[in-house]
């Protein structure tokens, strides 16, 4: 199926959002709740599994695009969204939290990128989603959130998100990088990804860091973030007050509740 061809912009810089331009009949396709905001004339379409195995293949491409987004963790639905009007109508499509948006054009990668499950944020028509499994069972049970990717297939326009600050690197023949799991957003095929024992238990124990790192290893491009989810997620849930009520707030009521005991107790009295 050929691609669609579309135009946008980006806006923003820590919470962005992707403005995408559709000439007449053209189409996007994006991911459960990313819509920002559509103008009149852009009619949405949820369809069971990625917008390119919904076009053909039958009930058959519709079973196995759903299971693909099922085993990464996405939604079995994705929604599809066409310009009816005659003339160019835009729509946005919004980040889920601060970080930045990358455009790929999937036609300069070699036609393929291996992204992270939940890095997928919207697409020109035509792009497929589908799934990478890492070939060596060490990425399976040490990899933590590198062992399902996704696979984004095409000739079109991509854009995946990033926690953070991202940085590309362009790894040469033999050249390698050590990387924590959760901070790779993106690499093309050409990259080879493994997992690599840190070597030493102290500097897992108290250097903060894991045992296992993912060692990337070129010719290819590699994206990194610097605040993956997971880790500002565990971050928030750390500093949340776990018995209602953050130890700021106790301190301050429970000191006023003494300091007015405290009071009457030294004012006694008189009856």
């Amino acid at each position: 199926m050929a691609m669609d061809v579309i135009d946008y912009r980006i806006v923003g810089s820590e919470m962005q959002f992707v403005e995408v331009e559709l000439d007449p009949n053209e189409a996007a396709i994006g991911e459960a709740g990313s819509m920002m905001y559509m103008e009149a004339g852009v009619t949405m379409d949820t369809v069971f599994g990625d917008g390119s195995a919904a076009q053909s293949g039958g009930i058959f491409g519709k079973l196995l695009g759903a299971g693909k987004r099922l085993i990464t963790g996405e939604s079995l639905f994705t929604t599809v969204y066409t310009n009816q009007d005659r003339v160019k109508r835009k729509l946005a499509f919004a980040a889920p939290y601060p970080g930045k948006i990358l455009p790929m054009d999937l036609r300069q990668l070699g036609g393929t990128l291996i992204c992270q499950k939940d890095a997928f944020l919207c697409a020109a028509r035509g792009v497929s989603l589908g799934i990478a499994f890492q070939k060596k069972l060490s990425v399976g049970f040490f990899g933590g959130e590198g062992f399902v990717m996704q696979k984004l297939d095409g000739d079109g326009m991509a854009f995946v998100h990033a926690g953070g600050t991202v940085v590309r690197r362009d790894l040469q023949a033999g050249e390698y990088l050590m990387v924590d799991t959760g901070c790779v957003v993106a690499y093309t095929t050409g990259v080879n990804f493994e997992i690599q024992y840190v070597g030493k238990v102290k500097t897992a124990l108290f250097g903060g860091e894991g045992l296992f790192f993912a060692k990337l290893s070129g010719p290819g491009q590699v994206w990194l973030q610097s605040l993956p989810f997971s880790r500002l997620a565990s971050r928030v849930f750390a500093a949340a007050p776990q018995m209602g009520g953050s130890k700021e707030e106790g301190g301050l009521f429970s000191g006023l509740a003494g300091g007015a005991a405290l009071g009457g107790l030294l004012g006694g009295d008189d009856d």
